[in-house]
């Protein structure tokens, strides 16, 4: 039953087609055996040379009724009109006006429909003024009249309502169409957010560990002979540096391997605001002088707050080493307020150009500050950096609790 019924919606115009030739059939014999002098009541016949063409006509109309709706709406009325002037008898092809009221109401055009509804509550009054019921009174021709008109409203009803279930499932296809591109976008997004987010880490974390290990390398090298207790302790700076980038970047990369829950290697926590003063004391260590202060009362921050905080001062004091200068220091200010979190670095170095922090360079030291500003945005906070007057370069950002709406 399945296969006949996906055959058959296959191949519409083919049932169409045999359910014409069905009332074409059934209404050839009721005009063979309709009595001469036509129908009681008094309904005229026509000659058989024009009642022949209508069914032909009318069996037409439900052949193509879906092919083409509206023409065979057109077809149909002026079919109707030809049987009221010519005094054409009715017959079952008749039943053609109600198909075709429904088809068009389901799947025509507007003004189809209308001109279809029109059409069809007009029918039977038409159809009582061109041939009256002898001997009957004017009720009995109202109720009639009524009794004709309702299938035809209702079939006009019928497919209209079918018409708008299918707009409203294709509605509801289209929507669930359109969330789903929708979720796709927002995956897409959420990705490239999440490895945006991934490369500022690296970014920060290569940059400082190494930027440390190269200025311990140096420091080892140049004392190796003259101190080797000095170039002992820059070796052991530079392992535990090392240690600590891989632990951090293969956390990092960790987040990349989706799907290997398996994964065993160590991982270490994000940094925080209470790890800055271990970031200090690395950068003294590396022969950076650094004074360190911090001012109101420490509390608990949002992750997201004291991570930014972290990276911030991170990139600051690795930017200070690379273009302060051998006699350059620096000042790190943290101020905790009643409804954010404060953060000053300034260094007295020669620095860079501040067009090469903001543009980028061949060494890539604009993407450091860029960073710094995405960082901020991301907690709804404010970056202000450039030179010092009188030498030296500046960063001041303000870190709110409570991202900004």
């Amino acid at each position: 039953m399945q296969r006949l019924y996906d055959f058959l919606r296959r191949h519409p115009t083919g049932v169409d087609t045999f359910w014409a030739v069905l009332l074409f059939g059934i209404s050839a014999v009721s005009v063979a055996v309709r009595p001469e002098g036509g129908q009681a009541g008094g309904q005229g016949t026509g000659s058989e040379a024009v009642i022949v063409p209508v069914l032909l006509l009318l069996s037409l109309v439900i052949a193509l009724r879906r092919r083409m709706p509206e023409k065979m709406l057109l077809l149909a009325i002026g079919v109707g009109l030809l049987q009221l002037v010519l005094d054409v008898a009715t017959t079952p092809s008749n039943f053609a006006f109600l198909v075709i009221t429904y088809t068009v109401a389901a799947t025509g055009v507007r003004w189809a429909s209308r001109l279809a509804l029109g059409a069809g509550l007009c029918a039977a009054p038409l159809s009582q003024l061109r041939w009256p019921e002898q001997e009957a009174t004017v009720l009995s021709n109202i109720a009639l009249i009524i009794f004709l008109t309702v299938p035809f409203a209702l079939a006009w009803v019928l497919g209209d309502s079918i018409r708008t279930r299918r707009a409203y499932y294709e509605q509801l296809e289209e929507r669930a169409t359109r969330l789903e591109k929708e979720r796709e976008a927002q995956a897409k997004v959420a990705v490239a957010a999440e490895r945006a987010r991934i490369a500022r880490e690296l970014h920060d974390v290569v940059a400082h560990n190494v930027s440390v290990m190269v200025v311990q390398a140096d420091g080892a090298a140049y004392v190796l002979d003259a101190a080797p207790d000095q170039a002992k302790k820059a070796l052991e700076t530079i392992s535990s540096t090392g240690r600590q980038a891989l632990a951090e970047m293969r956390r990092l990369l960790g987040v990349l391997r989706t799907g290997e829950h398996e994964e065993t290697g160590e991982y270490v926590p994000q940094p925080d605001v209470e790890q800055i003063d271990e970031l200090v004391e690395q950068c003294r260590s590396s022969g950076l002088p650094v004074d360190f202060k911090v001012e109101g009362t420490p509390r608990p921050l949002p992750s997201g707050v004291e991570l930014t905080a972290y990276r911030i001062v991170q990139e600051a004091l690795t930017n200070t080493r690379k273009h302060g200068g051998p006699n350059a220091g620096a000042s790190v200010r943290l101020v905790y307020f009643d409804d954010g979190l404060g953060l000053l670095v300034e260094d007295d170095g020669k620095g860079a150009p501040h067009e090469l922090y903001e543009d980028g360079g061949a060494d890539g030291q604009g993407h450091g500050l860029i960073g710094m500003r995405e960082r901020v945005g991301m907690v709804g906070g404010t970056l202000d950096a450039g030179p010092r007057p009188g030498g030296g370069f500046r960063i001041s950002a303000l870190l709110p609790l409570k991202p900004a709406h």
